[in-house]
């Protein structure tokens, strides 16, 4: 379930579609959700003609509903019945089918469509938001990424199978999310599926960093935290930033800067022969206060990365903590519909189709006030968009106009950290016979499987 968006191909217009005014972000949710949906290939069982009585239900017409339900805050599959065959949707005729026909269609529809527009709708994003990335960041990185992973919230106990499970039981786990994040554009880049919610991070990461563009710049937690790990990135061509774990052992080879609370060095990772990296790294330890943090890095040069932007370059690894908490408490991803595999996934990938689209008006509506996307509200912006869509009205242009005044923009309540500023007439230049490669030896160490974090 790797979606990579290098292979998305982009969504082209036909005869009698909106205008690209009418298609930009600040209109309507659902008709930007129309137009994409309207793109999809019909299912190949549609487009073969088999005997006995067509489909009364559309494939088109049953993500669409999915999708609206996820987006008007529906809580089950009866919402898309309810939908579909009472309410009606957008110019569609009403269904008359029953709940139970909804049930089996998902059942058997499988997620290769969802994933498709989840491809579709994330490059057409990409492109709509490139007026509005967070360019200044890091300007000598091609692109800037956070890495981690999720565990999916427990299944209900309704199918037969799962009655007799204890409560707090693994196997009503449905499995996590790994998920890699694009800071630049606030989107979903990659998005892959694991059964086992124990399995260890390490053991999906390279593959979910596989065929970024060179000289990517990638956040990662001390989950991922591996010798290994690093030096492969470093390999690769990519930079990486992460802290240091406790007890880490390391040796130091050149100083850049040191007093009470700052030391700027380049380092060994390993003083063990048994266990030791291949690539020096860079050690920032730095003193806030009665707690000391740790980073490291392989950007050795300090006048590229400072201490300071290193400190506040870390501080956006919470980019995706915060897209994470918008897919599972905003969009309700830990209310399940169901607890048979296929509904989760679909209900998974609706979800993240969502959760791109909201992203994108909210980095657009920060661009457009001036603002940091950490100071626009996407709870509020949640809240009354269906408020907005129902009346018509521009949400992003509302939310610019009066978003001071009626609190949808406030201040940022990110915790911001102080580093103190390091004069670069004091950091001592890297000696240029210093040797900063040496042969690796990694410890065995079992990374199938592991504590889920989260």
């Amino acid at each position: 379930m790797d979606t990579k968006q290098d292979a998305m191909p982009q969504i082209s217009g036909d005869a009698g579609a909106p205008t690209e005014e009418q298609r930009h972000l600040v209109g309507d949710v659902e008709q930007f959700l129309r137009d994409a949906i309207e793109q999809l290939e019909p299912e190949a069982s549609e487009r073969v003609r088999r005997p006995g009585r067509p489909r009364v239900l559309p494939a088109l017409c049953l993500w669409a509903g999915l999708l609206v339900c996820v987006l008007q805050g529906g809580g089950s599959q009866l919402a898309i019945w309810r939908l579909l065959s009472s309410r009606g949707l957008w110019d569609y005729p009403r269904f008359g089918l029953t709940d139970q026909a909804i049930y089996k269609r998902l059942a058997a529809a499988g997620t290769s469509a969802l994933e498709r527009l989840f491809a579709q709708i994330s490059e057409l994003l990409r492109v709509r938001l490139g007026p509005f990335a967070l360019k200044d960041l890091v300007t000598w990185a091609s692109e800037v990424f956070a890495l981690d992973e999720t565990t999916l919230d427990p299944v209900a106990r309704k199918l037969p199978s799962l009655r007799d499970v204890p409560i707090g039981d693994a196997r009503l786990l449905p499995g996590k999310l790994a998920g890699l994040y694009d800071i630049r554009r606030q989107q979903w880049r990659r998005i892959q599926y694991i059964a086992d919610p124990h399995e260890n991070e390490k053991v999906a990461a390279r593959g979910m960093v596989v065929d970024l563009p060179a000289g990517s710049l990638i956040l990662a937690d001390l989950g991922y935290f591996a010798f290994a790990w690093f030096d492969a990135l470093t390999d690769a061509g990519y930079w990486w930033l992460s802290r240091l774990r406790n007890k880490t052992s390391y040796q130091v080879q050149h100083i850049f800067y040191q007093d009470a609370n700052v030391l700027d060095a380049v380092v060994w990772l390993g003083t063990y022969r048994a266990d030791r990296a291949a690539h020096a790294v860079r050690l920032l330890r730095i003193r806030l206060g009665d707690r000391t943090y740790s980073y490291i890095t392989n950007v050795l040069d300090p006048t590229r990365l400072t201490a300071c932007d290193m400190v506040r370059l870390y501080g956006r690894r919470w980019d995706i903590e915060m897209a994470i908490n918008l897919v599972k408490t905003h969009l309700n991803l830990h209310l399940w519909w169901s607890a048979k595999p296929v509904v989760i996934m679909q209900q998974i990938w609706a979800v993240l189709i969502i959760s791109q689209i909201l992203q994108a008006l909210h980095l657009e509506i920060a661009g457009r006030a001036g603002v940091d996307a950490d100071e626009v509200s996407i709870a509020l912006l949640i809240q009354y968009l269906p408020i907005f869509a129902h009346d018509g009205r521009d949400p992003v242009a509302f939310f610019v106009e009066v978003g001071r005044d009626a609190h949808f923009i406030r201040p940022s309540r990110r915790i911001k950290r102080q580093v103190p500023f390091v004069p670069p007439d004091q950091i001592a230049p890297l000696p240029p016979t210093l040797v900063l490669v040496r042969t690796p030896h990694y410890a065995e160490r079992r990374c199938g499987r592991g504590k889920a974090r989260k």
